[in-house]
């Protein structure tokens, strides 16, 4: 492993991080366990940042692939005909919740919000976005610029013009120790002043999270995006719903995240888990606001026969199997687990269903806990805006006995640095 990373460290850029003290290569996994190359075992809890939703080497995608790749056609390109791609598009458009809904298929979220903003600007002939504070959209320049957290804007350069809305962190800020009714009363206030006051002429969209994933899993009361939309359809404009993370029934109560705020956006995102790790995603909105596009535009790669064929066998799979309903169960498990384990370094466990995070007391604290939990075998994420929170999105077909045995290993890991 010394020599892999090494060679790691020659080849790619100082800026893409690799986690751990003692970084593993994963070489082997099965369900919700992987084998790293020195053949230890460790239940994930990560899942490829959310993207492995029905863990590793599931027979019903595998198959699929195989019968996708057993004819020969691994691409051809949107300028021809390809049944998968119709066939999870239908199946998109009618569980997206979206009137009249076109599906557009990219490879990454990165892309799809891309590609939403580019529908939205042209929609509405501006440039100018609204975005919200502590929110992460992707790595291009579009992205970006609409992403509200310094740590991921590479770039002060932008084709936007972009203004800021309080965030969902709950625990600092002006917005901070509020009760749900004055914090819907204060966001109504702010996208008010905001568009008052630092906009000029039309505004394009406002583009939110539901749950804010690289900022820490943290959100605003049920009804934020409501409360948002009225104000916005007094000005004609969009709502974009980012459900890269919160897609395909993740937090437990809904199918999409939007769905908690009694609220249907003009345009929503996908990504991550369709594809089970295959490099899938897209927008999907009304059609009035898809067609207004200028111009021809396609896409080389996205929804390409291999990706679509996967994406068709993990959606069936989520729906047959009912993995929201899962996500509500095996979720509860960890959050009740976790609030009742009750430790001095935790200043908040928050989250719904299979998407969760702990805020931690510090750094330090957080950097103890994530190493300990791979020294025991268990991978989860961390992040949030100060570095503070260990993030978990397993797979949707956790089982329970998974759930109480990584639970386990999480409440040690906060008993041993308390």
């Amino acid at each position: 492993m010394d020599e892999l990373l090494r060679r790691h460290r020659d080849v790619m850029p100082s800026w893409m991080p690799i986690y751990y003290d003692e970084p593993i290569e994963i070489v082997t996994g099965k369900g919700a366990r992987v084998t790293d190359s020195n053949g230890k075992s460790y239940l994930d809890f990560f899942a490829g940042v959310l993207t492995n939703s029905l863990g590793y080497d599931l027979d019903e995608v595998r198959e699929a692939v195989e019968r996708q790749l057993r004819t020969g056609i691994v691409h051809t390109s949107t300028l021809y005909l390809i049944r998968q791609q119709v066939e999870l598009a239908e199946k998109i458009a009618r569980h997206s919740g979206i009137p009249d809904a076109r599906v557009f298929f990219t490879n990454s979220g990165t892309e799809a919000n891309e590609a939403a903003l580019q529908v939205a600007t042209n929609a509405r002939r501006s440039s100018t976005i609204l975005a919200v504070r502590n929110s992460y959209h992707g790595r291009t320049a579009g992205t970006i610029a609409v992403t509200g957290n310094r740590a991921w804007s590479a770039s002060a350069l932008s084709p936007f013009t972009v203004s800021y809305l309080h965030s969902g962190d709950r625990l600092r800020g002006l917005f901070k120790g509020m009760s749900d009714e004055r914090y819907l009363e204060a966001a109504a206030e702010d996208l008010r002043e905001v568009l008052a006051t630092t906009t000029a002429g039309a505004v394009a969209c406002l583009i939110a999270e539901p749950i804010q994933g690289v900022g820490g899993f943290t959100h605003g009361p049920d009804g934020l995006l409501r409360v948002w939309k009225e104000i916005l359809d007094e000005h004609g404009i969009l709502l974009i719903s980012d459900e890269v993370q919160t897609g395909w029934g993740r937090t437990g109560e809904h199918f999409w995240g939007y769905q908690a705020h009694g609220v249907t956006p003009d345009l929503l995102t996908f990504a991550k888990g369709i594809g089970n790790g295959f490099a899938l995603a897209g927008v999907v909105g009304r059609q009035s606001v898809m067609e207004q596009v200028q111009g021809i535009s396609f896409s080389t790669f996205g929804g390409n026969p291999v990706a679509t064929a996967a994406g068709n066998a993990v959606l069936d799979y989520i729906l047959d199997h009912d993995l929201q309903a899962n996500a509500a169960r095996t979720g509860a498990i960890l959050l009740d687990g976790l609030r009742a384990a009750g430790s001095p370094i935790v200043v908040e466990v928050r989250g719904r269903g299979l998407m969760i995070g702990i805020e931690l007391t510090s750094v330090a604290k957080t950097n103890a806990v994530f190493e300990s939990c791979k020294r025991d075998g268990l991978l989860v994420g961390k992040g949030g805006l100060y570095g503070t929170t260990i993030r978990m999105g397993p797979p949707l077909n956790l089982t329970e006995e998974e759930a109480r045995e990584g639970l386990e290993i999480l409440t040690m890991a906060l008993r041993e640095h308390a």
